[in-house]
């Protein structure tokens, strides 16, 4: 569900015109709900909430990836969410909105020493390790502060999770698979049963659970539990060794609804789910949702440059958004719908939608049935409050859209777009041109 509806004639993001929004902060805009952010965080906490005895007390850990604007982060703060961090930079911006340490996971198949000297020296609630040679170099970066640690600045040992691989990919496209035994992400379940043995022998690091993520856009539970049911097993069995295992890392990776469907399988069965699965092994689950919370609370805004008309009859609906703002279609090629701000009257007719970038991947759609557009027009591309503003580029020497986020009747613009001043200020010339 979103807060982005008609109302007089325009569309509006809760209580704002998406026409003032254009006025005001121009176009290509992202416009984020905050409404819709509220319940989609509500929705997933309140399903945990009803599953205490098997979940515990779930950490919901928003993957930052998703969608990091400081405001948009600061909303779901407010709420107790905690964050699901794979850069040191998203970790200062966790810190930075109110996210405490103690609630930020820190994943990443090549997290730097640097990185996870910060990660310590923080005070996460758990790095993620993926490999044998992470654990090695986390082994001594853990060892090395603890040796410059002092009374007035101690340094904790870090808890750990081993990521596992449980040769399961699932995913809405090959390049946001992330289980599958080829893909690049964690260790096998084996390989993961000895780094955990050898994390225990070690007194520079904790492990505390397992962690599994197997992909994005899932919209079939059944590769999910068959995913957690192997970190139930491998549980067991480490607990049968006499390992310590408190804490399992579900991972996200389930799907929205981009066409405008009911959303399938819902937040409610997907933890009832985990929940089914983990039942009586009394361990602390954490969720990590991105796509999922965000998604569908931001639309990108554009405006129609022209429409042009070929003699073979190929129609191209041009708009001042492009591949730079909005990746997904060019990458995996994602569906967006695409919503006229004010509904216009007509025959609806096939267009070809693209944006000014010299490239011809620079097309947002193919042959989509759409009412008689002009230029000038305002349109929406709907469901693109992930992975949009984060991916985007300034490429052909575009400035980035601008964001901004809506409360009820306030907004506020959260990214300003530069100017081309701006841009060119952080580009100094080198002294002898």
């Amino acid at each position: 569900m979103h807060y982005f509806d008609l109302k007089d004639g325009v569309l509006h993001a809760e209580g704002v015109s998406l026409e003032t929004l254009a006025q005001e902060a121009g176009t290509p805009t992202y416009a984020y709900s905050a409404a819709t952010l509220r319940r989609h965080y509500g929705l997933l906490r309140e399903a945990c909430d009803a599953h205490k005895g098997a979940l515990g007390d779930a950490l919901i850990a928003f993957a930052v990836k998703a969608n990091s604007n400081l405001s948009v982060l600061a909303t779901l703060a407010k709420l107790g969410c905690g964050a699901d961090t794979v850069s040191e930079g998203e970790i200062r911006r966790a810190l930075a909105v109110g996210i405490p340490g103690e609630r930020i996971i820190f994943s990443g198949v090549g997290k730097t020493d640097a990185e996870l000297a910060f990660a310590i020296e923080q005070g996460v609630r758990q790095i993620n390790v993926e490999s044998s040679a992470e654990l090695d170099r986390l082994i001594a970066v853990s060892s090395s502060l603890k040796q410059v640690a002092t009374a007035s600045r101690p340094i904790g040992t870090p808890n750990i999770a081993i990521r596992v691989n449980p040769k399961i990919g699932a995913g809405g496209h090959a390049k946001i698979t992330t289980g599958g035994a080829g893909d690049k992400f964690g260790v096998p379940v084996e390989e993961a049963m000895a780094l955990y043995a050898r994390a225990s022998a070690s007194p520079h690091v904790t492990p505390v659970g397992l962690a599994c993520h197997i992909g994005s856009q899932i919209t079939d539970l059944s590769p999910l539990e068959a995913a957690f049911r192997v970190l139930r097993q491998m549980t067991e069995e480490l607990r049968a060794q006499g390992h310590s295992v408190t804490r399992l890392d579900l991972g996200g990776g389930l799907g929205v609804p981009y066409y405008g469907e009911a959303a399938t399988p819902s937040p409610a069965e997907y933890v009832a789910m985990a929940a089914r699965v983990l039942d009586g092994l009394n361990v602390e689950a954490a969720f990590e949702p991105g796509r999922l919370m965000a998604a569908n609370a931001g639309v990108l805004l554009s405006r129609v440059i022209q429409v042009n008309e070929r003699t073979d009859g190929r129609r191209f609906l041009v708009l001042d958004a492009a591949m730079n703002d909005l990746m997904r279609p060019a990458l995996y090629d994602a569906f967006h719908d695409l919503k006229p701000v004010r509904p216009v009257a007509g025959a609806a007719l096939p267009h070809d939608v693209v944006g000014p970038v010299c490239e011809t991947g620079d097309t947002f759609a193919r042959d989509r049935d759409l009412p008689p557009l002009k230029a000038g027009d305002l349109v929406v591309f709907m469901s693109a409050g992930a992975y949009g503003a984060v991916m985007s580029s300034e490429y052909n020497t575009r400035p980035l859209a601008a964001e901004v986020l809506v409360d009820g009747d306030r907004h506020a613009v959260i990214r300003p777009r530069p100017t081309y001043d701006e841009m060119f200020a952080r580009e100094p010339v080198a002294d002898w041109l």
